[in-house]
């Protein structure tokens, strides 16, 4: 731990929060990993040098004693870097700086941490993807992407021949002809010609292709899309779109459909057919209402102000089966990271990337998700040996804040736990749903000898966190 951090009486409390199973250990000459930990240090590989628009590189360090070294961005706004392997992935033009660290384990102390510099140079590209076939009255989607994953918008130069959704990239074919399509993202533009051709035709328009359902912007609505069809030689007068099971239906003469249900639409999958002169075509796949959500967590921590742990993420839920996947973040580690506070801190963060427990729970009388995502492929996170009142290895609020297999190597492991409300993910938190969020950080800027940091309530979990950090909030929004 930074020894900068905090006042005396804040580190006593820290040594006061380390769990009396490990100072006990210490007066009985135990093995405890600062007791006559033998010195480690790191090096460093030669650093890689990435060539122009080379956004991936791998560093490699290793530790004398030959211990497993973990890897950390310190300049997120330019790279990530992958803990285990340090891979690195560079999001803009600079320098990332990478480093690594080992924790020690009972023969030796924690390394110094060293760093290593890796200069990336990218040029923005906006480059389409190949462009569709389209007849006069089809209906293609047409789509650009930019390098650094600024949004794209459409336009189009030949307004005789087609129109084209701003936002989506729908381009409507209205004569036969050359059609153009300019995308715009941040100060590029790039330009893809589609060939019309003359409809053929008569038949009834085939099934809709590229259907998506997501929640609409008011409670118990769906907006449906359609990415292409083929309109059968004449223009398309109506799309339908119905339920599985029955009960919702919805119609209408644009695209996208809004569909209003009765009550809830959660249970409910759609598809969707459309009409020309001659007839009604086949139906679209049925599909599931697929919607992404980002949220913020934020538990307090009364010895590192101003800097909380704070989980910022994203999830889809399925409101078809009420299931959530996907839930994926950054966790800052409050511990680093100087006096300005989020969202404008130099604190480190860590990369949760992997959804590996979602439990159905029913709290303050709503019936939703405790949904958790973790830094490794692995639930082993904090210890699981009963003596230190452990349980499954990542169970919030038990193993004492001991990290997973001590006395033995700690893998560095680290989670985040949030609640979703299927019905309503945009409703705001219940105190007792509050009381059920949780944290653990068992990296090295997480940990107090071998205690790891945590965030529980005594109402949910039994304790405080470590460092009697607790959940105070979650906020859920629509991108």
């Amino acid at each position: 731990m930074n020894g900068s951090q905090g006042t005396p009486g804040q580190r006593a409390r820290r040594l006061a929060a380390i769990p009396l199973a490990i100072l006990s250990l210490a007066a009985c000459g135990g093995e405890g990993p600062a007791i006559e930990a033998r010195p480690q240090t790191i090096t460093f590989a030669v650093a890689p040098s990435p060539g122009l628009n080379e956004a991936t590189a791998t560093v490699s360090a290793v530790a004398s004693s030959s211990l497993p070294v973990t890897y950390s961005s310190t300049t997120p706004s330019v790279c990530s870097v992958d803990e285990t392997t340090g891979a690195v992935t560079a999001t803009a033009s600079g320098t990332c700086t990478v480093a690594a660290d080992q924790a020690g384990d009972t023969h030796y102390a924690p390394a110094p941490q060293v760093t290593q510099d890796v200069t990336f140079v990218l040029a923005d590209e906006l480059a389409f993807s190949p462009p569709p076939t389209l007849s006069q009255y089809d209906l293609a989607t047409v789509q650009a992407t930019d390098l650094f994953g600024l949004p794209v918008s459409y336009t189009r130069s030949t307004p005789s021949t087609c129109s084209v959704d701003g936002s989506t990239g729908l381009v409507s074919a209205l004569s036969a002809g050359d059609c153009t399509i300019v995308a715009s993202a941040g100060g590029l533009t790039a330009t893809q010609t589609i060939a019309i051709a003359a409809p053929s035709g008569p038949t009834v328009p085939g099934a809709p292709s590229g259907v998506t359902a997501t929640a609409g912007n008011t409670p118990d609505t769906v907006t449906l899309r359609i990415s292409a069809i083929v309109a059968g030689g004449g223009p398309i007068t109506a799309y339908s779109v119905s339920s599985s099971p029955p009960g919702i239906a919805a119609s209408g003469p644009t695209l996208p459909i809004a569909i209003s249900c009765p009550s809830s639409c959660a249970g409910f999958r759609f598809s969707a057919t459309a009409t020309n002169a001659v007839g009604t075509g086949p139906p679209s796949a049925v599909v599931d209402v697929l919607t992404a959500y980002q949220v913020v967590a934020t538990f307090h921590e009364p010895d590192t102000q101003p800097n909380d742990s704070i989980f910022v993420g994203s999830f889809t839920l399925d409101a078809s089966t009420g299931e959530v996947s996907e839930l994926l973040g950054r966790l800052s580690e409050s511990m680093t990271g100087g006096s300005i506070p989020y969202p404008h801190d130099s604190m480190t963060w860590l990369s949760l990337d992997h959804q590996l427990s979602s439990v159905p729970v029913t709290l303050g009388g709503v019936n939703g998700l405790l949904v958790t995502t973790f830094l490794l492929d692995t639930v082993d996170t904090l210890s699981s040996n009963p003596t230190f009142g452990g349980t499954d290895g990542w169970a919030p609020g038990s193993g004492m804040g001991l990290h997973f297999g001590y006395p033995g190597a700690n893998p560095g492991n680290a989670y985040v736990r949030i609640f979703v409300d299927p019905a309503d993910p945009l409703a705001a938190l219940a105190q007792a749903q509050i009381d059920k969020l949780a944290y653990a950080d068992c990296t090295p800027g997480g940990m107090m000898g071998a205690s790891c940091m945590t965030g529980t309530t005594v109402a949910g979990y039994g304790t405080l966190g470590t460092m009697s950090g607790y959940p105070v909030s979650q906020v859920t929004t629509r991108p």
